[in-house]
């Protein structure tokens, strides 16, 4: 079925899909890591294909960014499309001196700035949580990958240029891991709609240490995020 955002037809999309900000993220996930993949939506230029990993159907699709974006997306997807499992691959900042460029983090909840998950949850705070199943299942996939990760909260903002830098201190204070833009998002919707849902991510931007990664430097180096993440989808 067609929505306002998404024109794949009924059954292309998988009950997993994997999710990234960028659209051409997306397609580089289809195009090197699915076997026998197709595009199935285009609308805006917000890509999604389909295609086989290691014989189980497996989807991607950007959500673009920010929450209000991610959550139209996930709307659709389960509504119309009865997706069950997402997991978020993309990029995000931190302030933890104790880490650095290409680390790679779970994030296991998500506090945020952002007013999306009061207005749905009756104006009080919602804890907005992955699935432990998923956390569980990439945490034992990257030790056999012998991949370091580091599993915490993040910090879900709308607004990617922060100027009160004292919002760093405090983040630092509560040890949050990563700093993104949709995390908190996504983890709200599939609670409400009962989707096992996941957000891992590779550092591009140290905040604190003033280093960044370049648009090139952040495509090639999410391989082992996409292949974690891929490998916990199909469990």
């Amino acid at each position: 079925m067609v929505t306002p955002h998404i024109n794949a037809k009924k059954n292309t999309f998988s009950e997993r899909v994997i999710m990234s900000g960028d659209p051409i993220r997306a397609k580089y996930i289809a195009e090197n890591f699915l076997e026998n993949s197709y595009q199935i939506t285009n609308i805006r230029s917000m890509l999604g294909f389909t295609g086989y990993y290691k014989g189980v159907i497996v989807s991607t699709m950007s959500h673009g960014m920010g929450i209000p974006s991610a959550c139209i997306y996930i709307t659709e997807l389960f509504k119309y499309y009865h997706v069950k499992k997402i997991i978020r691959v993309g990029t995000c900042g931190t302030v933890r001196n104790d880490l650095d460029l290409n680390d790679i983090l779970i994030a296991l909840g998500a506090c945020t700035d952002s007013s999306m998950n009061r207005l749905k949850f009756n104006n009080f705070d919602f804890s907005a949580i992955a699935d432990f199943n998923m956390v569980y299942d990439a945490v034992n996939i990257s030790k056999k990958m012998n991949l370091n990760v580091n599993i915490g909260n993040f910090f879900t903002t709308d607004s990617f240029y922060i100027d009160d830098y004292k919002v760093y201190d405090l983040l630092n204070q509560y040890r949050i891991l990563g700093v993104d833009m949709e995390t908190a998002g996504i983890y709200s919707k599939s609670a409400e709609f009962g989707i096992q849902s996941m957000s891992i991510c590779s550092i591009s931007d140290h905040i604190s240490k003033n280093q960044f990664l370049s648009y090139q430097e952040r495509e090639s180096t999410l391989n082992n995020i996409i292949k974690i993440a891929l490998e916990s989808i199909i469990v």
